[in-house]
């Protein structure tokens, strides 16, 4: 996406219209990089999220038209003595941080290691035509822990092909195994995101975001089990003000005003 004129020098920048938050990773020189400041600006975006009541939706994209995010930033480990990344190093949704509301990434470009992470991470993906994706770090002797949901989201074989070749795939074979959503021309991915994202904060909170649980939380499920489950998670949505609302709303014919309660 083009960057804003208004804009500061902050690495993330945020912007919330409609109940939708933009989060913006804004160093394209660095090829948007995890950097510590990107790190840094990431985890007060995400804490927003999860914290703020007026943020319904989340989109994650960054500026430039050829990289969404290259992972770690290489020249600055290697400044430093390289060890074990610590579960803070940079927020990783349903792991180290944990929201029911739903992110959608925006790739805008190329999103290998750390950046296949965070597109991975987000519950619908959106791509530009050119973006590929690639879990990089065999070719560089470092780990990949963060990849271990990809057989969850592919057949193990294709993961497999993902971290032992580490070469990226393209967007249209991305869509194909069902790691992305969408593909649309580069202009396009983020107001197709944030369109996307509009429609979904245009629903109700509740049954939303109970939607979002269930789909993770039955996932390694055996089908009684996960039925019993979801009837736990959406007992609260059929017993709220919004599921009277509702009906009350369609019987007059006019939009819901969802409290959330």
């Amino acid at each position: 996406m083009e960057r804003p004129a208004h804009w500061g020098d902050e690495p993330v920048h945020v912007d919330l219209e409609d109940g939708v938050l933009t989060i913006t990773i804004d160093r394209p020189d660095n090829r948007n990089a995890l950097s510590t400041e990107v790190r840094a600006g990431l985890w007060v975006a995400f804490r927003r999220v999860v914290e703020d009541d007026d943020v319904l939706v989340a989109v994650l994209t960054a500026t430039g038209e050829r990289v969404f995010c290259a992972g770690g930033d290489l020249k600055e480990m290697s400044a430093t003595t390289l060890r074990v990344p610590p579960a803070d190093f940079f927020p990783v949704l349903g792991d180290n941080i944990h929201t029911d509301k739903p992110v959608i990434a925006a790739v805008n470009g190329v999103a290998l290691a750390g950046g296949f992470a965070l597109a991975q991470m987000c519950d619908l993906c959106i791509a530009a035509d050119h973006a590929t994706f690639g879990v990089t770090e065999a070719k560089w002797s470092r780990g990949m822990p963060w990849a271990a949901p990809l057989p969850w989201l592919v057949p193990p074989r294709v993961a497999l092909e993902l971290f032992l070749t580490a070469e990226p795939i393209d967007a249209a074979r991305a869509q194909e195994l069902g790691l992305v959503n969408r593909v649309v021309p580069a202009a396009e991915v983020v107001p197709t995101a944030q369109e996307l994202a509009r429609r979904i904060a245009g629903n109700a909170p509740l049954t939303v975001r109970a939607a979002k649980r269930m789909v993770y939380e039955v996932a390694g499920m055996g089908l009684p089990e996960a039925r019993r489950h979801a009837d736990a998670i959406f007992e609260p949505v059929y017993l709220s003000d919004d599921a009277q609302e509702g009906p009350r709303a369609f019987a007059e014919k006019r939009p819901p005003r969802w409290s959330g309660r």
